[in-house]
């Protein structure tokens, strides 16, 4: 019997919890018998009482495995370490407790994995949530289509089922900013996607705040793509080929008497306008090294685990 595992982060989710459990167990019971189900809950510190109803339930169903981490360390890596922790011949890396990716989607998602896709994506083709960020996040994902160097598929999430072989390769990889919805596409294999539209929360608020989606989708950038390095780079180029030209112009203007200023004041406009275009050339190219050295050293653990419960 083959086992799914599922990745659900949490953080003060308990009104919620319940209902997911019910929901996954459902349908593993009806549409998918013959699989074993590993649902994985990462707690992120939760201060109301998600940890308990957790336990409460995980002590009469050993399918459900909790990790409890000491602090709250941001939803990526939260969900990463829950990841990595998955013993299931497939994984979905990510299935919000609030179900708002839906998880009726599971069973054609395993079916399309057993034709033999190793990756099997959501396409977030709808949102219900308001216009404005509808249209910052189709904005984002297409700008970072276009800018990494991962063949990455517009509007998909980390509602992702990928096989045991994409989750060791993964594990090969020894980043310390993971950002998994462009992390299987690198690994390669087959893919394939499914649209559908990403629900509302039906309780409560998100608890990803403007500032964490800034720091995610930078993350996502810097992460998977050299680009805005390389872009500072050439703008300094291109500054400082403009001031030379300036200058030129400025010195032919002022000895042909076109051009009546205070003696010195082109050439101070000129050296300003050079010494800026060479210092964004030059900051360019030391962030190249830094951004290399960066994700090269700076070593840290993903999460500091608190306690795991139904793991063995």
């Amino acid at each position: 019997m083959k086992t799914i595992s599922i990745v659900t982060p949490c953080y003060n989710e308990e009104a919620s919890i319940v209902e997911c459990v019910e929901t996954v167990r459902s349908i593993f019971r009806q549409q998918l018998p013959d699989y074993k189900l590993e649902q994985i809950f990462c707690d992120n510190c939760s201060t109301d009482r998600t940890v308990d109803i957790l336990k409460g339930l995980a002590a009469s169903d050993p399918s459900i495995k909790i990790i409890v981490n000491s602090r709250n360390f941001g939803i990526l890596k939260n969900t990463y370490n829950g990841v990595l922790a998955a013993g299931g011949d497939a994984v979905l890396l990510f299935l919000p407790v609030d179900l708002q990716d839906p998880p009726e989607l599971i069973p054609q998602m395993v079916r399309l994995w057993e034709a033999g896709n190793e990756i099997v994506y959501g396409i977030r083709a709808e949102r219900e949530e308001s216009a404005v960020l509808k249209f910052t996040r189709k904005a984002y994902y297409r700008i970072l289509s276009r800018l990494t160097y991962v063949s990455y598929p517009p509007d998909a999430g980390d509602f992702q089922l990928v096989d045991r072989r994409v989750i060791d390769v993964m594990k090969q990889i020894d980043d310390a900013q993971p950002f998994m919805r462009l992390m299987t596409f690198d690994c390669g294999f087959r893919s394939t996607g499914i649209k559908y539209t990403w629900r509302a929360r039906k309780y409560g608020r998100s608890r990803n705040r403007l500032s964490h989606m800034l720091d995610q989708g930078m993350n996502g950038i810097i992460s998977f793509s050299g680009v805005p390095v390389r872009l500072a780079l050439f703008v300094g180029i291109i500054v400082a080929a403009a001031s030379i030209l300036y200058a030129l112009v400025v010195m032919l203007l002022t000895l042909t008497g076109h051009v009546n200023t205070f003696r010195g004041v082109p050439t101070i406009i000129a050296a300003l306008f050079f010494f800026g275009g060479v210092q964004l050339f030059f900051l360019g190219l030391i962030g190249e090294y830094i951004l290399a050295i960066f994700n090269q050293v700076r070593r840290k653990p993903l999460v500091i685990e608190r306690e795991r419960i139904n793991f063995q």
